[in-house]
C-alpha cells in the first residue's frame, strides 16, 4: 500500500478466532464441550497454552502456570497441544481470507488483519465482507471468530474485542476518535500493567485523558512510545496491512511430565521439537541465520545458547544439525531437563512475496 495514500479511505477487518487451541479440542471431542479446558501443561507442571471460555471465568489465562490454573479450576480438564491440527485449521481459515483479499496479515495462527478497501470480489463493504468471512468460517471449521472493522489496524484490532465470542464490532471513521477517548489505557496495545500504573500517577486513565497530553509532556514521560500513545489517542494509526511481514522468530518450546535426564531420551525430545519448529518455519514461508536452544532444568534454571550462521539454513537438516550440535555442547547436563525450546530468528522470506499494493477506492463501510 502506498506510504502516501490516505489512511481514513481504508477498510480494515481484524478476524480473530475464539479461543482457538480449546475450541478446536472441543469441536473434535464432544466430551469437552462445556467444560473447562486447558491445552498445555497438566495439573502438575507446565504452563496452559490456550483456555476454553468455560475456564476463563475462573480466571485461567494461557501462559499461567498449569498448578496455578488447577487451584484456581479443580475440575479443569488438561489436553495435550496437537499442533498440527491447529496449523490444518489455520490454512483453512486463510483461505477464507483469500476469497476476499490479497493483502492478509497474519499476526498468529488465530488471527490476521485484512485490507480489504480493494476486495477481490467486488463487494465493497467491509462490514459485509465479515459477517461472509464469520459464516464461512463456522460453516468450514466448525468454529467461530470474532471480526472488528474500522479505517486502521489499531481500532479494527480492539474493535475484534469488544464483541467476543462471536461478536462483529465496526468502529466508523467518523466515531474513531470520540471511541479512543473512552477506552481505559490499558486496552492500548503495548500498555501493560507497569505502564497503566505509571500513567494512573500521572492521572492517565483513558484515551481521553491521553488526548489532553502534549507531544513534550508525552515524550518526557514515555520517550520512544510517546509518538505511538499521541497518534491513537486521537484514533490514528498509518500503519498498513503488509502481505508481507516477517515475524521475528519461529518456534517451539516442550514441558515435560517428567524430567529428561538421559542424553538419548533428550537427543530424542529434541528431534520432535525440530520437527514440530521446521514445519512451522514451512507454514511462514520463512528462513533464517540464528538458531537458539533452550533449556529450563528441575529446579526452574534455564540457560539459552546460539548459533548464527553467515548464510540462511537451506534445510531441515542444516537445522537439526545445528540445534542438535547446541545441545551437545551442553551434555553431559548437570540435571535433569523439565522444559526443551528451540526457534530460528533472523528470518527472511523464503521466497520473494507478491507485492502489496493496494489501490484506494472510495469509502464505504
Amino acid at each position: 500500500m502506498p506510504a502516501d495514500s490516505d489512511s481514513a479511505t481504508r477498510k480494515i477487518i481484524h478476524v480473530d478466532m475464539d479461543a482457538f487451541f480449546a475450541s478446536v479440542e472441543q469441536r473434535d471431542d464432544p466430551d469437552l464441550r462445556g467444560r473447562p479446558v486447558a491445552v498445555g501443561g497438566s495439573a502438575r507442571r507446565g504452563v496452559v497454552a490456550a483456555a476454553s471460555y468455560e475456564a476463563r471465568r475462573f480466571g485461567v489465562r494461557s501462559a499461567m502456570p498449569s498448578v496455578t490454573a488447577a487451584r484456581r479450576c479443580p475440575e479443569l480438564v488438561f489436553v495435550p497441544p496437537r499442533f498440527e491440527v491447529y496449523r490444518a485449521v489455520s490454512r483453512q481459515v486463510r483461505d477464507i481470507f483469500a476469497r476476499h483479499s490479497r493483502w492478509i496479515e497474519p499476526l498468529s495462527l488465530d488471527e490476521a488483519y485484512l485490507d480489504v478497501t480493494d476486495d477481490k470480489q467486488g463487494i465493497g463493504s467491509a462490514t459485509r465482507i465479515a459477517r461472509l468471512i464469520r459464516a464461512a468460517i463456522r460453516q468450514e471449521t466448525g468454529l467461530t471468530a470474532s471480526a472488528g472493522v474500522s479505517y486502521n489496524k489499531f481500532l479494527a484490532k480492539i474493535a475484534s474485542d469488544q464483541d467476543k465470542p462471536d461478536g462483529l464490532f465496526v468502529i466508523l471513521p467518523h466515531q474513531g476518535a470520540d471511541f479512543v477517548a473512552t477506552l481505559p489505557v490499558r486496552r492500548f496495545h503495548g500498555v501493560g500493567p507497569r505502564t497503566a500504573e505509571r500513567m494512573a500517577r500521572l492521572g492517565i486513565h483513558t484515551g481521553a485523558d491521553l488526548r489532553r497530553c502534549d507531544m513534550d509532556f508525552m515524550v518526557e514521560h514515555f520517550g520512544s512510545f510517546a509518538a505511538y500513545l499521541y497518534q491513537a489517542a486521537r484514533g490514528i494509526d498509518e500503519r498498513p496491512v503488509r502481505a508481507d511481514r516477517l515475524r521475528k522468530s519461529v518456534g517451539r518450546e516442550r514441558t515435560y511430565a517428567q524430567d529428561l535426564v538421559e542424553e538419548a531420551a533428550l537427543r530424542e525430545a529434541l528431534a520432535g521439537i525440530i520437527d514440530s519448529v521446521w514445519q512451522r518455519i514451512q507454514d511462514n514461508g520463512v528462513t533464517g541465520r540464528t538458531v537458539t536452544l533452550k533449556v529450563k532444568f528441575a529446579d526452574f534454571r534455564q540457560i539459552t545458547r546460539s548459533s548464527t550462521s553467515a548464510d540462511t539454513l537451506a534445510d531441515k537438516a542444516q537445522f537439526a544439525a545445528i540445534a542438535q550440535g547446541l545441545l551437545a555442547r551442553q551434555l553431559p547436563l548437570p540435571q535433569g531437563v523439565r522444559l526443551l525450546g528451540l526457534s530460528l530468528s533472523g528470518l527472511e522470506q523464503a521466497a520473494a512475496p507478491e507485492a502489496a499494493v493496494a489501490e484506494q477506492k472510495a469509502f464505504d463501510f
